[in-house]
């Protein structure tokens, strides 16, 4: 693929479009240049705007970085499906669209379960994954989210509080830096934003993330197949998916790794946004 524009940070790229093989057009942004791009797979009722611009442009300092909607969510057509193995064939159809031969993944809540099922359907596509505030399917105790967590972020109507008190620690620290995060997701992008993500999307994600939760021990086991090398992290206090889930997880990969940010909860990554680009960087660099 072609890029046709190298924008300075991410919230002056533009919003491009591809259609793939299962008639989908995909929207997504593209910044930076390398051999191998690190494509970015985003949160519960995310679309492209809500990834934080201080995180993508610290990631894209020194390489090609892909962010996208999958299918149904912000301005990609069709409907999303409520399964995180369909999530994973959709996502794989976007990047065979680009042509990509080869990618290092980055998933980020329910797109770190798509980053699994990817890795497991198509390993030789993948050359390292992050997981970023995760869990394998069939973990016990991940049935869904505590009454309080889905009241914040699965209400029809989302607001600024519930954000913060899901993304980010109960604490001063924590919640400035979350205050300066939403500044930066929410105020920096003024123009060519993407469309908000839809109930029939929230639907078929929560669907998703539940059925991924069912207590499942033999499911456990499916990871063991996953020999790529692996970060997997987490925030101390997340609430949403709790980092005992990220040792469990880690565990259970054979060539993996746990980081644990301080202060921080779900949003961790953005709010340790130049940490954990460093330290995603120096992960992507190691010789394999």
């Amino acid at each position: 693929m072609t890029i046709t524009e190298t924008p300075a940070s991410y919230t002056a790229a533009s919003t491009l479009r591809v259609t793939a093989d299962n008639a989908i057009e995909y929207a997504y942004r593209d910044l930076g240049e390398s051999d191998v791009p690190l494509v970015l797979l985003q949160h519960f009722r995310g679309n492209l705007d809500n990834w934080d611009p201080a995180l993508v442009d610290a990631l894209a300092v020194d390489r090609r970085l892909v962010a996208f909607d999958n299918v149904g969510v912000g301005a990609t057509t069709g409907a999303t499906p409520n399964t995180v193995e369909a999530m994973a064939h959709d996502a794989i159809a976007f990047i065979e669209a680009l042509s990509l031969q080869q990618i290092d993944l980055l998933g980020f809540s329910i797109g770190s379960f798509v980053a699994q099922e990817i890795a497991l359907i198509r390993p030789d596509l993948l050359r390292r994954v992050v997981l970023a505030s995760s869990a394998p399917q069939g973990a016990a105790g991940m049935h869904g989210w505590a009454p309080e967590v889905i009241g914040a972020v699965g209400a029809p109507e989302t607001s600024p509080e519930g954000y913060l008190s899901v993304f980010f620690a109960p604490t001063k620290t924590s919640l400035e830096a979350g205050q300066e995060a939403a500044g930066r997701i929410f105020g920096g992008r003024t123009t060519d934003r993407d469309e908000p993500t839809t109930w029939q999307t929230r639907q078929a994600q929560y669907d998703a993330v539940c059925t991924w939760g069912i207590p499942n021990h033999s499911l456990l086991e499916r990871v063991s197949a996953i020999d790529l090398p692996v970060v997997v992290a987490n925030g101390d206090s997340d609430p949403m998916i709790l980092p005992r889930y990220s040792y469990l997880l880690a565990g259970l990969l054979p060539n993996a790794r746990v980081t644990i940010y301080p202060d921080a909860a779900h949003g961790f990554l953005f709010q340790h946004h130049s940490q954990f680009a460093a330290d995603v960087h120096a992960f992507l660099e190691e010789a394999d």
